[in-house]
């Protein structure tokens, strides 16, 4: 896959099938999308994501390009939201980026896309200028859950709440963090649960701290276990991340590749008088994951 971060210097070979969004979320209506460039056949499948979003992010820029990836995208831009782009005549985008650098002959966006300077431009001009550009419009209808539409929006408050089965539902997979396995402080091995750390990027959107049941996809394999979510304030004060004990897990795999999922939301962290009533509450909460995962 052809990949741009953060770079206003992009371009990709046509024709091109081409879609245009923010992509926080990665969503099941951006899933939707990203189906129909990806049918175009004979076209180069193209995502364009404006960086409009300042603070955290459902999914980061790294977690968004493998989304892309395993969707099968050809080329991925993540354009920042600089003036050179955001100021620019909604005309003069169609011109320059859609047609110029994308040689875009098919374009698939939501029913309220909206692009160019002080987002005056919207779906009435993009199918007004398809034959003046050459490229075929195609407006996708919403995904909906009971009566909602799906968005960003939606999916950040059930993360809030922590409903992580809705909040999957909404993303058409479990939620997920990715990064590399790093060496922890050894809480878990000194608690008899050996465990893996992941870092947690400042720009990523964490549901409520606390212990999860989760997934993860490490070493080629996918393990059940038991996550924590937070910065362990029984044990001292630590930067926020999350802290997994593997199921059938035993080798080390510091620097490791891994993606946890968070499937279920068990408790809220919470700092306990001692290591020995944390130590109980791990044990706890190993036990409810096995029954979780049917033994």
């Amino acid at each position: 896959m052809l990949y741009y971060h953060g770079t206003t210097e992009f371009s990709c070979q046509g024709p091109g099938a081409v879609t245009l969004g923010k992509f926080d979320g990665v969503h099941r209506g951006h899933r939707k999308l990203l189906r129909k460039i990806r049918e175009k056949e004979g076209m180069q499948s193209i995502v364009f994501s404006l960086g409009i979003r300042s603070g955290q992010t459902i999914y980061t820029a790294k977690e968004q390009k493998l989304i892309a990836q395993e969707a099968g995208v050809d080329c991925l831009i993540q354009c920042p939201f600089v003036p050179e782009i955001s100021r620019m005549d909604p005309e003069t985008f169609i011109s320059k980026i859609l047609k110029d650098r994308l040689h875009a002959k098919y374009l698939a966006v939501g029913p309220d896309f909206r692009f160019g300077r002080d987002r005056s431009g919207g779906i009435d001009l993009l199918r007004g200028a398809q034959d003046r550009y050459g490229y075929e419009l195609e407006v996708v209808e919403k995904e909906t859950w009971e009566g909602r539409d799906i968005s960003s929006t939606f999916v950040r408050e059930e993360l809030a709440a922590g409903n992580m089965e809705l909040a999957g539902e909404l993303l058409g997979e479990p939620y997920f963090i990715a990064g590399s396995v790093r060496r922890g402080q050894g809480e878990g091995h000194r608690s008899f649960v050996p465990t893996i750390n992941l870092a947690v990027p400042e720009d990523k959107l964490l549901p409520p701290f606390g212990v999860y049941m989760s997934r993860t996809w490490i070493g080629g394999a996918w393990y059940p276990g038991v996550t924590d979510v937070g910065n362990k304030p029984t044990v001292g004060s630590f930067p926020r991340g999350i802290e997994t004990y593997l199921f059938g897990a035993e080798e080390e795999m510091y620097g490791e590749s891994a993606r946890t999922q968070l499937l279920y939301f068990r408790r809220p962290e919470r700092r306990f008088s001692c290591e020995e009533e944390l130590r109980g509450n791990i044990m706890a909460d190993v036990a409810f994951g096995k029954e979780y995962f049917g033994g």
